[in-house]
């Protein structure tokens, strides 16, 4: 490849772009090394700072990842999780063949704040569960997990059990009878706070995903608050839109007669 100078798209991003279409094909495969910036500058003779920002730009959308020393290396595939499905990360984590765990950070029953109480339709001070996490895939820290739960909805759920392990959704179901069934949920990018860069194993410049998630049960009384940060160089959000107007069914949105359809 012979990158275009007098083209409008700047120097750096032809070369990243490059690079990305060689790791969508396997020229790189995972854990492949790329060509490191002199590497780069030389062969397609442009300075070692243009080269240095193609390769920021991959590690910034997630597709590569640095080893301090040793150079940049192509990142497995993200996660993605389909925003017209309800599941636990365990859930989640299996039906992709990836093995999930936690770290329990916390695990205590406190008083309801404002906002809890009233995602949880409880008064405040009202008794709840916190249980908060490092979920891991394959071993490796992808988010943090801080749910809370209306104590008296399932007591004693801290007694007995092992939530670096097991799932709380598969718990809520099998002792309490609680079925989630819906969520709304609210998402946020931004950059990761400094005690979620330590446990997410991730530098500053590493964006994140802020998600506040309320669920309910076939009811609709609202079982978890759950405030999840998600690694936003492996995870990725994925929905399928459809047009609201039913009769798009085929394509094709009949316009009424004087309109002309466009817009």
């Amino acid at each position: 490849m012979n990158v275009q100078p007098h083209s409008s798209e700047p120097i750096y991003i032809q070369i990243k772009n490059y690079l990305q279409m060689q790791i969508q094909t396997g020229a790189y495969p995972v854990g492949a090394r790329l060509p490191s910036e002199r590497e780069l500058a030389e062969q397609f003779n442009v300075s070692r700072m243009t080269a240095r920002q193609a390769l920021l730009l991959l590690a910034r959308e997630g597709l590569t990842y640095t080893r301090v020393g040793k150079g940049t290396y192509v990142s497995p595939p993200k996660f993605d999780q389909d925003l017209d499905a309800l599941r636990s990360f365990t859930e989640e984590m299996r039906q992709r063949g990836v093995e999930p765990s936690s770290r329990v950070l916390e695990a205590a029953l406190r008083p309801a704040d404002d906002e809890v109480a009233a995602r949880l339709q409880i008064a405040p001070g009202a008794e709840v569960v916190v249980l908060s996490r490092v979920r891991l895939a394959d071993g490796k820290p992808l988010a943090i997990e801080t749910t809370h739960l209306d104590h008296q909805m399932c007591p004693g759920i801290l007694d007995g059990h092992d939530f670096s392990r097991e799932s709380l959704y598969g718990v809520l179901r099998r002792e309490y009878g609680w079925v989630l069934v819906w969520a709304d949920q609210i998402i946020e990018a931004r950059l990761p706070q400094p005690h979620e860069r330590r446990l997410l194993n991730i530098d500053r410049q590493t964006p994140v995903l802020g998600i506040r998630r309320t669920t309910y049960s076939r009811h609709d009384r609202p079982v978890e608050f759950v405030y999840s940060v998600y690694r936003g160089d492996q995870y990725q959000l994925r929905a399928i839109l459809r047009h609201p107007d039913s009769t798009a069914i085929s394509g094709v949105v009949q316009a009424p007669a004087g309109d002309s359809g466009t817009g």
